[in-house]
């Protein structure tokens, strides 16, 4: 008889802690989402950091910010040298859908070159150091031939390929004038869509646009200059200028977007 009561308390404590935890959870999800607990207008602030690889993490903290609202606006922190064609195109893509219904203000850092210009050029607001390192639009591509070196060590390579172009930058053998061609080809497709977002999000005449997109850096002071950049300002001062662009009368407050990592109650709630 004890030990059943003893069995049914421990199952009576285990339900309710775990109901605990569930509502804790649910509670604390929606202060996250500043729904119904949350009435406090705040900006809201992405970082995109290193080399762009995969948008996934942008484009989720973007996601949630646009759909809060207690979010009035948000501030791109960029410190990114560019990286894939796709991650930039992808992130971009998710800012011009979301400037339509909120304030986007960039801020550049260290270096917002490339890719990470291009992903600036969708906001509302560029802001800059005037020693920000920027600009570099353009693409590029590299290739190492090591035939030489192998031929030295007697070592000998070959491909079996399925389509034409299948090998084309392959280090085993010398890139011919059609493969040349060819990569050439592709690099000016893309470069051609990197000019023509630019330009289009910059408001900026396509032909201006490609006197500037010859892959040159630019300090922030000359982005300003040629129109790349609106406004010299730190990261405090982007945060302040995109609060009151999103309607924000009193102090500015900002909110970081969580990191992604481990946590107990993400587990439980699935």
């Amino acid at each position: 008889m004890k030990s059943r009561s003893l069995w049914t308390g421990c199952l009576v404590t285990t339900v309710a802690v775990l109901f605990f935890l569930g509502l804790s959870g649910i509670v604390l999800a929606l202060l996250g989402k500043g729904s119904l607990f949350s009435s406090q207008e705040r900006v809201g602030v992405v970082e995109i950091k290193g080399l762009l690889t995969d948008s996934r993490t942008a484009i989720k903290q973007l996601d949630r910010y646009r759909d809060d609202d207690s979010i009035k606006a948000i501030v791109l922190r960029i410190n990114s040298p560019g990286g894939a064609v796709g991650p930039a195109q992808e992130i971009l893509r998710e800012v011009e859908k979301i400037r339509a219904k909120k304030k986007i203000v960039a801020s550049l850092g260290t270096v917002a070159a490339s890719g990470g210009y291009y992903i600036a050029s969708g906001a509302n607001l560029i802001m800059a150091n005037r020693g920000t390192i920027t600009g570099s639009i353009g693409v590029i591509m590299q290739f190492t031939n090591v035939e030489g070196l192998t031929k030295k060590i007697g070592l000998d390579f070959f491909n079996l390929k399925a389509g034409r172009y299948k090998d084309v930058g392959t280090p085993f053998r010398t890139m011919s004038p059609e493969d040349k061609a060819y990569l050439q080809g592709f690099l000016d497709n893309v470069y051609q869509q990197f000019v023509s977002d630019v330009a289009h999000n910059r408001k900026i005449p396509l032909a201006k646009m490609k006197t500037l997109a010859e892959g040159r850096i630019y300090t922030g002071e000359e982005a300003k200059k040629a129109g790349l950049v609106d406004e010299f300002g730190n990261l405090s001062d982007a945060i302040e200028r995109a609060g009151r662009l999103g309607g924000i009368k009193g102090k500015v407050k900002s909110v970081f977007a969580e990191k992604e990592g481990f946590s107990f109650l993400r587990l439980l709630l699935g």
